[in-house]
């Protein structure tokens, strides 16, 4: 997500609150893509393992390969009757409000990163990570330049010399 701040925020810190489209946990099936009361049945094809092992003759001798199950994608289970909500997938996507406490002194093009505001996986897991770009508007009058501000000031040669307050 790219957060935009003014040179204001960016100075003093800020909490924000903004709106995010994620995949969340379904309700209906608690996250785990069957339906209410129903239970997963071991895969046939991997007899649970998640993967399945081919054994190749060559010349050479065997060659035995192991790859991810086609029939239950390395779940080990199978779904017989699916969420009506997620259709098997144990997640839905769903729109939040995440408060985000911005600290004083981040810079353009900063990575923040909260833990567990992320998407659900597929059929349960830990949520992800939340990134966040910070993206620094332009001030009118004031550049940065690291943590300095820089302000253009036109002087006639006159206040130069004698020296003036402004």
């Amino acid at each position: 997500i790219k957060l935009k701040l003014n040179l204001t925020e960016i100075a003093e810190g800020v909490e924000k609150k903004i709106k995010v489209k994620r995949y969340d946990a379904c309700n209906t099936c608690g996250g785990n893509g069957a339906k209410d009361g129903t239970a997963k049945s071991t895969c046939s094809t991997c007899q649970g393992a998640g993967q399945v092992k081919r054994v190749q003759q060559t010349m050479l001798g065997q060659m035995v390969t192991a790859s991810t199950c086609p029939t239950c994608s390395g779940d080990g289970k199978i779904i017989e009757d699916r969420c009506d909500v997620c259709f098997g997938e144990g997640r839905q996507l769903a729109e939040d409000v995440i408060s985000i406490k911005i600290t004083p002194g981040v810079a353009d093009g900063m990575q923040l990163s909260m833990s567990g505001k992320g998407n659900v996986p597929v059929r349960g897991g830990v949520p992800g990570d939340l990134l966040i770009v910070i993206e620094e508007e332009e001030h009118p009058d004031l550049k940065r330049d690291g943590n300095n501000l820089v302000y253009d000031l036109q002087l006639n040669f006159v206040d130069a010399v004698l020296g003036n307050s402004i």
